[in-house]
Parts: C-alpha cells; structure tokens; sequence
C-alpha cells in the first residue's frame, strides 16, 4: 500500500503539494492530474525516491519494484528485442548467474535457477518482448534492428516497451500515448487493463483514461483529492463539489455583506456598539470559502475564412509517395466547406503522407491535385514547433505574421491561449512542449485558413486546452482534415473518416468503435494468413481463402458484442418480469385499497409503470439485436 500522512513537497521556493494524506491499495489504477506545474511529474519523482518531503511521510512496501518510461535513449549497437528485455532486472540476472554456474558446473545451483527461471515465466520472456514490441507497432524485422537505428519517437516506443516488460509491482507512466497512433493506443489500454500491479498514470487523453484507470488524483490549489471511478467519473464528481462550493461562497458571502452592513450601520452608536464588535469578531473568526476555481485559461475561436471555395480541394485519380515510389495509389477526395474528415490507419500506411500531400509540401506521382480558387491552407504538423524563433515571444511572433494589427490586439488574442502578462513577452525558447503548440496553433488560427490541415494536434497539450481546441473546432466554418489519436477529439470534431490501408485511402463507413472491430479483425486475418502460409502449400485460390477467412472472422468478431449484450438482456428482463409478476399479485390485493394503504399503493403503482416502461424498451432492444444477428448469420 502506498501512504501519504500529512506531506508536503515543494519544488525551489515553490509549494507543490501541502498537508496531502491519502491511501492507494495494490492493483489500483490511478489517474493523476492537474493544471501544467501542479505537481504531478514532481510526485513521481518523490515515489521512485528522487525527491525527499519537507513535512509529513510516504510509506511504501520496501521490495516493491518500480517501473517507469526513461526520458533518455543512448545511440545503443544493442538489439531492440535485446533492449527490452533488460527491462526485466532478474531476468537478466539468472541468466548471467546460469552462464558462470554452467562455466563452473555447479549442478546444484543450475537447478535452482532453471526453477527459478521457470518461476518467472522466463522461457516465453522473448515471446512476450516480442508481442510488445508487435502491440506498439514495431515489424518482426524491427526486432534485430540496433535501437540506434530508430527515430526519437520510436526510441520513446522502446523505453516504455522496456518498461511494459519489467515485472513491476508500481508502474509509473508518464503521457506514454504521445508518440504513438491510435491502433498503439487502443492494444496499450488493453494490456493496462490486465496490468496486475499499482498503476499511476498521467494523461491528457480522456478516452485513454476513462478505457484503463479506477480512480484518479487530483492536484488543485497545492491541495491533492483521491476520487473513485474513471475520468468521466471525476469530471462529474468534481463539478458537482465546484457548484456546492460556489452555492457555500455565495451564502457565505451573503451574510459577510449583512454582517458588513450592520457594523458600517451601527459601530458609532453607543447602545448598539457591543453588538457590532461581536459581529466583527464574528468576521474575523469566519473561514471564508473560495469562488470556485476553473483551471482552464483557454477560450480562443477560428476567425471566419475571407472565402471558402467549393469544393476547397480535389485528388483526382493521385499516387503519393516518395522518389517515384508510390505509397498510396489512386486517391480520389473532394473536400468541401464545413467538412470534417478524420484519417485512420495503422503507423506507416500513409496518413502522413497523404496530409502532406494535401498541404502541398508532396507532390503527386500521378494524376491531379486541383486547390479551389482562393483555397488557404493552414497545416500544423510536428516540424511546426521547430519553426518558431527561440529568441522571440508570442507577442513579436504575431507581430511579424500581422504587423498592421495593434499590439493589445495581438495581446488579447495571445491570452486565450493563456499567454498572458510577461509570458506574452517572453522569449519561447524555454516554453515547454504544450506552449510551444500552443503558440503554433494561435498563429496558424490568425491566418484564417479555409482549410485546416491537423497533424497530432494535441501532442503535449493539456485536457484543459484539447477541450478548447474541440469547441473551436464545432464552430469552424472551413474544412478539417485531422490525424490524431485522441478519440474524444475526433469524435467530437470529425463527421466523416477515410481509411488509409494497403495502399489505398477511401471512405470508412463506420465510426472510431467499428475502426477498433476493424484492428481487430486484420489482426485475427493476418494471423489466419501466416499459420495458412505455414501449414498449407501455396495454392492458386490461396486468396479467395484468405478474404473468405477473414470475412467470417469480422462476422464472428462483430456478433460477439451483441451476443453478449443480449445475454445481459435476457438476464435483466427475467428479474424484471419477476418483481412485476410479484408487484401485480400485490396489487390485487383488497387491502391494499384502503385509506391507510394509499402511500403504499400509489408507490407501488409507480414502480409497476417502471417496470412496463423498462421491460418495453429492453424488448425493443432484443428485437433490434436479433435483427443484427441474423444479418451477421454466417452463410455457408
């Protein structure tokens, strides 16, 4: 169990957390959140024993092993399968002892440590390693690659694939779903959800939240609260203690202008002087509650397009690739006003690049691109952060995209992205990775684009701004094209998808829960495949196969929910029907009638109308999800 008694942790001069007492039990999975600078990286410094507390204790089981994602990667010669599996420590540590036992044939102690190897689940280590590294995207060609042959984002992929594979008893992850793509982060949630031991998680993802924590911790106001439930959970648990704590300030606040009122009214007069001093200890003594707080800075909206073409974009037939090699054959896409189009596809099919290729900064192989009259595009990607002038502010970077607009303008408009006061005059070079998008977004939003081209918008951005950012997003006039692996962002912001996928990139008839189906089933079909590949010899219909495999693999795949759900109603309309056949035997009865019975029959009356009403829709469901079944009847 993990204690806090009374503790305090500062950073500097800076108070993080005061007087903070909770209690988090083995197999909990928390979330921990909180404003930028609250604390939360701070305390996860303090339990991997980084930090020390001023006042108070943390109490930790002695031999637990903590797991955590390392900021840093060396330019290592060392395999990446090699790499993670030095993220289990003991692992590593029988098999050096195995090899110098094995040199000294000490017989007795290679014994002892094949069980204990055994004991570990060590034989299927490489196994698992491997499925790691599977479920985050790496290629079993990956495997033997040196790890400084990967990219930054791919080395952060490595680090928590090490710590995904130490045997911890607290893991510690830090916005481990930044650098990775929606199918990572749905196969990531399902192996945190079988994570047997203590989980503390830090995201700005709130699906990816809500998908894997039990309960979450709060830092507010140097203050840390523990709420049981998932994200959502907390959302509603929180705004109904800030509404019950501004109703309390309102009264309080009340009866401090009428206590205000009486002192100002009567402390000169003689007869009533004694009162007013009793009144104005009163006052004093009187803990006066805070004006609900909101963490949010960020109000900011698109300003309108100039104009907005119709269609604003068109690829007619286009290949996109890269030196003569195409990656996507004949794209066929029209954008319009209004539209809002989420691209979904694994890492490295061509999401990428066809938001390149729309932003112009790829040119088509073949076939035509054709950008409406007036067409301007506003793209944010990555490398957009890299563009900003370190040495210069928010402020004079608006000054040098719009230098006839007047200072406070720009000003006002920097502070709804929450740079305000020096911060608007300071130079970026030390903003974090969140204020640095912040920054790009706002100057992208000032050139009034008809066309917003959205690459992982929301890397290093906060729930607070993602929020901001979808609202604004609902009142954007223009068209959207969007990468990213925020679901509530794209499910909020998007009404359409396009499926990007073995080549091609066409329009996905489902939503974002039928695109996780979808994962799924080339899953199942790709295993299908290789296990045909190696018990089967090649055969001339080995395709037909193939898709006819995996066409009832997603009809066995997409009738397993619906079973289940009618299971679950077949289960509840047997306990309804019950307690109305008990409710309608009591209400024949004569006594019942009576007028000392009236509260008793009027309550039961009302349950009976429940239950009909429930009964009524769980059968209207039943009916629904039969329909589903038998269009989803396998045909032989």
């Amino acid at each position: 169990m993990i204690q806090f008694r009374n503790l305090t942790l500062t950073r500097g001069v800076k108070v993080l957390l005061e007087a903070a007492s909770f209690q988090l039990h083995p197999g909990h999975k928390v979330g921990l959140t909180g404003a930028n600078g609250a604390g939360k990286t701070s305390l996860f410094a303090l339990l991997r024993g980084e930090l020390q507390p001023e006042v108070g204790d943390l109490e930790m089981p002695p031999n637990w092993i903590i797991a955590h994602v390392a900021q840093e990667t060396p330019a290592l010669s060392q395999p990446a399968l090699e790499f993670v599996l030095d993220g289990d420590e003991e692992l590593r540590e029988i098999e050096s002892a195995l090899i110098a036992a094995e040199a000294n044939h000490e017989g007795e102690k290679i014994a002892e440590l094949h069980h204990r190897l055994s004991d570990i689940e060590g034989y299927s280590a490489k196994a698992r390693a491997s499925a790691l590294l599977d479920g985050l995207g790496f290629t079993q060609a990956d495997l033997a690659r040196p790890v400084s042959d990967f990219s930054g984002g791919w080395r952060v992929r490595l680090n928590l694939a090490r710590a995904l594979m130490c045997r911890s008893d607290l893991l510690l992850l830090d916005e481990p779903t930044n650098h990775l793509d929606l199918d990572a982060v749905i196969w990531l949630e399902g192996w945190l959800r079988e994570y047997r031991g203590t989980l503390l998680l830090i995201s700005h993802d709130r699906d990816f939240l809500d998908a894997v924590i039990d309960h979450v911790l709060h830092i507010e106001q140097q203050r840390i609260t523990l709420y049981r439930g998932g994200y959502s959970d907390f959302e509603r648990q929180r705004a109904e203690k800030l509404a019950l704590q501004q109703a309390m300030y309102e009264k309080q606040q009340r009866k401090v202008a009428h206590l205000h009122s009486y002192i100002d009214r009567f402390r000169v007069q003689a007869t009533k002087a004694r009162q007013a001093q009793s009144r104005i200890k009163a006052l004093e003594r009187m803990e006066l509650i805070s004006a609900a707080h909101v963490d949010s800075q960020f109000n900011f909206e698109f300003r309108p397009p100039v104009s907005a073409p119709d269609p604003l974009l068109v690829l007619d037939d286009v290949d996109a690739g890269y030196s003569d090699k195409p990656i996507l054959n004949k794209i066929v896409l029209a954008i319009r006003p209004g539209e809002r189009i989420g691209l979904l596809g694994k890492n490295g099919a061509g999401k990428s690049t066809l938001i390149k290729l729309l932003a112009k900064e790829l040119k088509a192989l073949n076939g035509k691109r054709v950008g409406g009259k007036d067409l301007k595009i506003g793209y944010f990607a990555q490398h957009q952060l890299e563009q900003l002038r370190p040495h210069e502010s928010p402020l004079q970077h608006m000054l040098r995209l719009d230098p006839l607009t007047r200072e406070q303008e720009h000003l006002n408009y920097l502070g709804g992205f929450d740079f305000k006061g020096d911060m608007a005059r300071s130079s970026c070079e030390n903003f974090s990775g969140g204020e640095k998008s912040r920054l790009a977004l706002a100057l992208l939003i000032w050139t009034r684009p008809n066309l917003l081209l959205l690459d992982e918008p929301t890397n290093h951005l906060d729930l607070e701004m993602r929020h901001a950012l979808t609202l604004a997003l609902q009142d954007y006039e223009g068209g959207v094209v969007l990468v990213s692996h925020d679901r509530a962002l794209l499910r909020a912001s998007c009404d359409k998808f396009v499926l990007v996928a073995h080549g091609k990139a066409e329009a996905f008839d489902g939503d974002l829960d039928d695109y996780k189906l979808w994962l799924s089933t080339q899953k199942t079909a790709q295993s299908d495949i290789m296990q045909a590949n190696i018990h089967t010899p090649p055969r001339a219909s080995k395709n037909d196969y193939a898709q006819q495999k995996q066409d009832r693999q997603a009809r066995a795949v997409a009738r397993r929910p619906l079973l289940k759900e009618t299971e679950r109603i077949e289960q509840n309309l047997e306990k309804l029907n019950l307690e109305k056949a008990s409710l309608d035997r009591r209400a024949s009865a004569a006594e019942l009638y009576e007028q000392q019975n009236k509260e008793e029959l009027q309550a039961l009356l009302k349950r009976q109308a429940e239950l009909t009403s429930a009964i009524d829709a769980d059968e209207m469901r039943w009916l629904a999800l039969h329909e589903q079944l038998e269009a989803l009847t396998e045909i032989n």
